[in-house]
């Protein structure tokens, strides 16, 4: 599989290996069809999570990970882009249904939109809630206290 990522894409895939752990890093214009020929021939035929990790000193601060698992073939596969604040990724929800939720948690706690997405709103937090938390420049204390006084009329317990 990786020989064939390799002479197809060249270095838009890189294939690694950590702890036992394989993952492709893969440019984020290939990652649609990267991510459709894994389910379609090699058969990573559930997405277990959806995830981003924030490097806020990076230019392109975010890595989206998808974690695939193939019942037949009892393997698992890390596929990781990077992209910039601000910038879009295309929506596997067409391809694994379990991404929906998934792709609606990244966006609440990281604010990485998902393209093509059926509903693209926040899941966990309530709609007037500002920011992601997830972001290692979050400052939950001041957004928390903001918010229980806004919407509820009472001082945080924090």
């Amino acid at each position: 599989m990786v020989a064939r990522f390799k002479e197809q894409y060249g270095s838009g895939v890189e294939p690694l290996t950590h702890l036992g752990q394989n993952y492709l890093i893969v440019d984020r214009s290939l990652i649609p069809e990267i991510l459709q020929i894994l389910f379609n021939e090699e058969q990573f035929d559930y997405c277990v999570d959806v995830t981003a990790v924030h490097y806020p000193k990076r230019e392109k601060q975010f890595d989206v990970v998808w974690v695939l698992y193939s019942f037949a073939r009892n393997e698992r596969i890390r596929v990781k882009t990077m992209i910039a604040d601000g910038g879009s990724i295309s929506s596997v929800v067409a391809i694994w249904a379990t991404a929906n939720w998934l792709e609606r948690e990244v966006f609440d706690m990281f604010g990485i939109k998902f393209d093509g997405h059926p509903d693209m709103k926040r899941i966990l937090l309530p709609d007037g809630w500002k920011g992601h938390p997830l972001r290692k420049d979050y400052g939950i204390l001041q957004q928390d206290k903001e918010w229980v006084q806004i919407n509820l009329g009472i001082e945080s317990g924090q």
